[in-house]
Order: C-alpha cells, then structure tokens, then sequence
C-alpha cells in the first residue's frame, strides 16, 4: 500500500509539467484554431535555455530566475514565430498552419544538435528542494511534493486571469467565436500573438521545470507532443481545468500502466483517449464546438478530368519512368522505388483528406499493418511473394474498416486526433507482441523473390502497382462514388436529404484509403526486406501528411508532387548534410509561405487560370 501511495505521488509530480505543456497548446488552439505541432520544440527549448541559465546563474535566486527567464524566452520565441510566420497564413487551411509549424519543429531539433551537441546534459538539483521526505515509509523526493502543489497554483493562476482580467474575457469570448470578437473592434493580430506568448511560455516552464529530473535531450519534444495532444482531447480542446484533469489521468495511468498491466502498458493510455472520444466527443469537459471551429480544409475548385494532351503528358512521364533502370544503378532505382510506394501512400492520405474531407493523423497505421501483414504471410504461412502482396494487405483493410467505423462518427481535429489513437494502439501491438511481431527486432527476410529479386525488377514492379493504385484512386474521384463523397464532405445536410448515407459513404472512403495505403506498406516490407514497430509511427503518419499538403490537398493528384519532392529532398539532404533536419524544415516552411495551396494547387491555376 505505502508504495502504491508513493507511486501515486510520482504520477503527480510528472502531471505538473504535462499539464503546463498542455494547458498552453490548449489555450492556443480554442483562440487561433491552430494544432501546434511547434509545441513540444518549445517544450524542449525551455529545458535547454533553462541548463544554461542555471548553469552560469549561482545560488537559488539564479537557479529559480533561470527556470522563469527560460519561460519568458520561450514565449517571446513563440510571440515571434507567430508574427513572422502564421500571421501570413491565418487564412490559410489549419492543416497547412500544422505543416508549418511541422517545419519549426524540424528546425528546432538540428538547431538545438548545432548549439548544444547530441549528448545528455544533466541539470543541477532544485536549491531548495534536494534529497526526499519519508511518507509511509518510502522515500519521496522533496522537488516532486513542490510541483505537486505547483500545478494546482498554476491552474488557479489561469483561471483568475481568464476570468477576471479582460484580456481573459477576450480570449474567452474569442474562444467560443473570434468573428464576433473581430466584428466588436477587438485587434485580433495581438490577441492572438498574447495568447501564443502565453501558451510557449507555459511549453517553455513545463521544460525547464523537467530540469531536475530527467536528462535534456534532443527528442524531448516528440515524446511530450504526443502526450499533449492526448491530454488535450481528453480534457477536451479549450478547457483548461480538463486538460489538468486529463494530465492527472494519464500520468497515472502510466505510472500504474507498467505495475498492474505491464503488457499493455503502451496501449493504455491510447485506449482511455480512443474510449473518450468514443462515448464524449468533445472530450472529458469539451463543449460541442461552433461550427467555427471545425477543422478547415481547403474548399477546392470543380475538379475536372485530365484532357487528351494531359493523358498523353501522364503517359510519357511514366514512359520515361519506365525507362529508368535503363541508365540508373540499384542505390538510385531502389530510391525510386521508395519514392514510388510513398506517392501511392500519400495518394491514399489525399483520397481520404480531399474527396472524403477527413483528416487522418494516424495513416501509417494501415501502412504498417500491410507491411505486417505482407511479412507474416512470408515468414509465419510460408507463403511466396505474389501471394504476399495480395494477402497481406487485407490486415490494413480490416484496420481500416475497424478504425474507419468509429472515426467518421467525429468530425474534425477530433475524428484526425482518434485515428492518431488507433495508430498509437496498432503501434503498442506490433511493439509489445513479441511473440508475433518480433517486438523491436522487428521481422527480418522479407526479401523479393523471382524477377523482383533484381533492383530493376523490384523498381518495375512497385512502379507498376503504385501507378495502377494512383489511376484507381483517381478514378473513384470522378466516379459516383467519389460524387457522393465530395457532396457529403461539402455538405453533409444537403447530401443527406437527396438520400445519401454520409457516414456510410465516408466508412467506405476509410476502407478504399486504408487497403491502398496497406498496399504500399507491403511493398515497403519487401523494399527494405524486415518491418519494424517504427513503420506504424507517428512520424510516418506525419511525412505523410507533410507530403499531401505539400502536393496540395485541394488537387486531386498533387500529393504524387508532394511525395516525390518530400522524399527526394530528404534523401538528398541526409546524404549531403548533417543538417538535413535543418534545411528541409525551413523549405517546407518556405512553400507553405509561398504556396499555401500546394505545389499542385500553384500547377493547377497555371494551368487552368480563372
């Protein structure tokens, strides 16, 4: 029991700063609309400016000093990135407001390589706060007990403010509808730059707070966005006493997760967040949202069939793709080939955001299970490549029907935030299934047999899938299928009463998306010849992403575009520079600037002027 309690207390103490993290991304995204995925870098940046300030500061004044200096940098770091970058694309869909802040947080991660090195540091200990305190007979640390009182100050703190100040009625106000707040005379551009201010310094103290206890490293910030944004929907979006709730709530489940259910310890946490929003939408304390604040996307123009010279300029260039092997070597055709399965995955994220009109922050869940299921049809049934290829994409399609049925029930950055769940769910399986998977060895000697055993063979082959499953995707676009889509993305009322289904219709979208998506992982798996937990990531989901608003989400082919520009440009800079993180973030910031409609939405009104 005592050491229940103590493990009770440690669940807390690691709330405080989840909480400060996730109380700002929060108060961010009920006033801006924006997911910002730049959060968990400021996170991290606080605990690194934090390690300096307090290593070059002597004595308490200039320990606790440095920890409150770094939130004030950190927030004047974030006020300035939303000056000099997300005020020009406001306008813009939110999901292109996420890529850009995607493309901060590469930055971020080889900029803080460049100024701190890739070691640990270890931070001093709180002055103060050193050596523990005996409760039941176990030893708690002193520093744990001071952010366990922290966190409810905090929580007062932004309540009083939000309350009781009028800058806090205004973002009240502006939280459950900006129109009306802009229509009043309120300056939104500093409204929303003081709310940004407000919620990277509370990233930036919940990462100098961590100083203490645990080493600052540059992959901090992947670990807590992901456990943000699970707090965040929990609590649901907006609400901030939610967001501490849910803080408590899935810090001790972790804290518990590994004693009581050490087996599914990874999926626990994902499971209560997939559970919320199954049984409340809107999260723990989340209201039903406006109509406001559903998740933009780009309303494209009529979409319009490829003409005869179009046709025959696709052709020529898969001509010409053909031709390849005819003057490349195997490093250069088996990049190809990666190149060629990521468009067809990016294609199926775009039939999925574009015609169907539902984000996906999870897609690489049904790339991975492809990838699994093509390897355990190999290595478990005995079966042969071909069969491989026709077999084990069926597990991404059961993925999806699954997935699909609970996620077109939400709408919005919710439905996006459940299929990250049910990624993150996929993810814990293939991770902790040892038995089956091979946990993080993964399965090796998935390799490609007969004619595709060659890099050249190999190549014609996945380009030849990958281009019949892009044309089948297109196809279904201009279908009556894809018509019913589109007309049930616009306007799910008005389809509805001309008698179509929009919830069945889009369940159908999430299996056509999923199968082909499953299609291009179980390529991948013969490509690199093993399939390891990492193929149904997060990061994969994300360079998915990156790669369909690239392309342009309101195009129909354009995230081809994105996932050859994506993937050939990380290659290149990899095999070029230590700081390829660096280079390409800044280029992907550079576009979404640029072209806020994507490379092919720019070709599109090249194209087709109106």
């Amino acid at each position: 029991m005592d050491f229940l309690v103590v493990q009770f207390l440690t669940g807390l103490a690691s709330a405080c700063s989840l909480f400060l993290v996730a109380s700002g991304l929060s108060l961010i995204f009920g006033v801006t609309r924006i997911v910002n995925f730049a959060h968990g870098a400021f996170y991290m940046v606080g605990a690194y400016v934090a390690y300096v300030l307090t290593e070059r500061w002597s004595g308490a004044l200039g320990y606790w000093g440095g920890l409150l200096c770094a939130a004030l940098v950190v927030g004047a770091a974030g006020a300035a990135m939303e000056m000099a970058l997300l005020r020009r694309i406001y306008r813009a869909p939110d999901l292109f407001q996420l890529l850009a802040t995607f493309g901060v947080t590469l930055m971020v991660e080889d900029l803080v390589v460049l100024l701190f090195g890739p070691e640990d540091l270890l931070g001093a200990r709180a002055p103060g706060f050193k050596g523990a305190v005996e409760i039941l007979g176990q030893q708690v640390p002193r520093y744990d007990l001071f952010l366990i009182g922290l966190a409810p100050l905090v929580l007062a703190g932004l309540h009083l403010v939000l309350r009781r100040t009028r800058w806090g009625i205004l973002v009240r106000a502006a939280t459950q509808d900006r129109e009306m707040v802009a229509a009043l005379g309120v300056n939104q551009r500093w409204l929303f730059t003081s709310v940004f201010a407000l919620g990277t310094a509370l990233a930036g103290l919940g990462g100098a707070l961590q100083l203490p206890r645990e080493a600052v490293n540059h992959s901090m910030d992947m670990t807590i966005i992901v456990e943000a944004f699970v707090v965040v929907v929990i609590g649901g979006l907006g609400s901030i006493t939610g967001a501490f709730l849910a803080a408590v709530l899935v810090c001790e489940l972790n804290a518990f997760g590994i004693l009581v259910l050490p087996e599914v310890s990874l999926v626990l946490v994902f499971a209560v967040m997939a559970g919320v929003l199954i049984l409340r939408p809107h999260g723990l304390l989340g209201g039903a949202p406006a109509e406001a604040r559903a998740m933009r996307l780009a309303i494209p123009p009529p979409w319009k069939p490829f003409t005869s010279a179009e046709r025959l300029w696709v052709v020529g260039g898969l001509a010409l793709a053909a031709a390849l092997p005819l003057v490349a070597g195997a490093y250069a055709l088996t990049v190809a080939a990666e190149v060629a399965i990521f468009a067809l995955f990016a294609a199926s994220l775009s039939f999925l955001m574009g015609p169907g009109g539902m984000p996906s922050f999870g897609h690489a869940a049904f790339f991975g299970l492809g990838a699994y299921g093509a390897a355990l049809a190999v290595s478990g049934a005995g079966l042969p490549m071909a069969a491989a290829l026709l077999v084990g994409p069926l597990l991404g399609l059961a993925g999806a029907v699954l997935f699909g049925w609970f996620c077109v029930r939400l709408s919005g950055v919710y439905s996006a935030m459940l299929t990250l769940a049910f990624a993150q769910i996929a993810w814990a399986v293939a991770f902790q299934w040892v038995g089956l998977t091979g946990g993080d060895n993964g399965l090796l000697g998935i390799w490609p047999e007969g004619f595709a055993r060659t890099p050249h063979g190999f190549y014609w082959l996945a380009l030849a899938i990958c281009a019949t499953g892009i044309v089948l995707l297109r196809i279904l676009v201009f279908s009556r299928f894809g018509y019913r889509l589109r007309a049930a993305r616009d306007s799910a009322a008005r389809a509805e009463t001309v008698g179509i289904d929009r919830m069945r219709v889009q369940w159908a979208a999430f299996a056509v998306a999923g199968l082909f998506a499953a299609i291009a992982g179980a390529l991948f798996a013969f490509l690199k010849g093993s399939v390891f937990p990492d193929t149904l990531g997060i990061p994969l989901s994300v360079d998915a992403l990156a790669m369909v608003l690239l392309g342009g989400v309101e195009t129909v082919s354009g995230a081809i575009l994105g996932a050859i520009a994506y993937k050939l440009l990380a290659v290149w800079l990899i095999s070029e520079t230590d700081q390829s993180k660096l280079v390409l973030g800044a280029v992907i910031v550079l576009l979404v600037v640029v072209f806020p409609q994507g490379l092919g939405g720019q070709i599109t009104r090249w194209r087709r002027p109106t």
